[in-house]
């Protein structure tokens, strides 16, 4: 077995269709943040991202994008900003995490999104977790009855509140594949104000990753593209999202809304006439990530699993590492799998963003508001 590190950017044709024929063969793999087009952007635009090429007799039998930092630290591809990652290999593909780390040259490979039970990383898994999807496979109509079946009471509060921002703010209505840059930049400008009020470090005040939206919206493949929808109160926007579908697969990444109009609820409103969308664009399925989002609960109607672990060779990086990072997931695990501890951490964050923009209000006058 041999396996060679490239940049994305220095696959010929040959290894891109064996990339894709991998990925289509396993259902595991039917998502956008494993498929090529999403390395290859990303490729361009960071200097770390490297991809291991694994052959065997001469035939390449798998792939490993990922982020290759100082000290030999490895990272998944896309690390925090992804909700998935993973070896997109053939399904009997025999190789040992260590002896793949050892070819690549890394000391230490942390993930927290990883496809759950592939043989190359099930061993040092610490967690598998669900990750909701809203499963499109029968049709939207057995999808919502589903939902109304499951969650009554929170069905009705959100169709009585949809009629309430008709009447009051004009018709609803969803378009699919928005394709204006002034609509992104109305989205992102609800999402980093949310970011600001939340607490949280907001993503897009970084430019490489503004323009990575960019591209990924400008992208438009049968098998690969970037999905902006907006949820219109006549002709006023309420809300939005911008993902990444494979052939089958939309995957949520960036959903936001105007803070104007929360009381209506718009953020779920938008996901299920999302969803509708999805279905009747030929999509089996909407995977909303890994979270702690209490709508994520009865939107939901199946799962996916993902897996947090660590491998690592000996060295002083690796440990050094373990010291930096073992710790703090750990304690991240134990706010995220216990509700109250999570609302409560969620309320901390939120009394933090409202000091912080207390401090700088004139930039919170600058920027566009809102976001879920």
């Amino acid at each position: 077995m041999k396996v060679t590190v490239v940049r994305p950017g220095e696959l010929g044709e040959p290894e891109l269709g064996r990339w894709r024929e991998l990925q289509h063969s396993a259902p595991s793999l039917d998502n956008p943040f494993l498929s090529v087009e999403f390395a290859l952007a990303l490729d361009r635009l960071r200097s770390y991202v490297r991809v291991a090429v694994v052959e065997d007799g001469g035939k390449v039998v798998g792939f490993l994008p990922y982020e290759r930092h100082s000290f030999g630290i490895g990272k998944p591809l896309g690390s925090w900003l992804t909700t998935c990652h993973g070896l997109v290999a053939d399904p009997g593909l025999e190789l040992s995490a260590r002896t793949l780390l050892r070819s690549c040259g890394l000391s230490v490979f942390d993930f927290d999104h990883m496809v759950a039970g592939q043989p190359t990383f099930a061993p040092h898994e610490s967690a598998v977790r669900p990750a909701p999807i809203m499963d499109l496979s029968e049709g939207f109509d057995a999808y919502i009855g589903y939902v109304r079946a499951n969650a009554p009471k929170n069905y009705k509060t959100v169709r009585y509140k949809e009629r309430k921002l008709a009447r009051e703010h004009g018709d609803i209505r969803l378009e699919w594949g928005v394709s204006d840059p002034p609509s992104m930049r109305t989205l992102t400008g609800w999402k980093s104000d949310q970011y600001r009020r939340t607490g949280r470090v907001d993503r897009f005040a970084q430019p490489w990753i503004v323009e990575l939206l960019d591209v990924m919206h400008a992208s438009d493949s049968p098998s690969f593209g970037g999905v902006l929808t907006m949820l219109y109160a006549g002709d006023t926007p309420v809300a939005g999202h911008f993902g990444l579908r494979t052939h089958r697969t939309l995957v949520g990444w960036f959903p936001a809304y105007d803070p104007e109009f929360a009381r209506y609820s718009p953020g779920i409103m938008h996901h299920l006439h999302m969803a509708e969308q999805a279905a009747s664009h030929g999509l089996g399925q909407v995977d909303m990530g890994k979270g702690g989002r209490e709508y994520k609960g009865w939107l939901k109607n199946g799962v996916v699993h993902v897996s947090e672990g660590r491998v690592s060779r000996p060295s002083p990086a690796a440990a050094v590492h373990w010291m930096g990072r073992t710790p703090f997931n750990k304690a991240r695990n134990i706010v995220v799998d216990r509700p109250s501890l999570y609302r409560l951490a969620d309320r901390l964050l939120k009394g933090f963003g409202r000091v912080r923009s207390s401090l700088h209000p004139e930039t919170a006058e600058k920027e566009p508001s809102g976001a879920r």
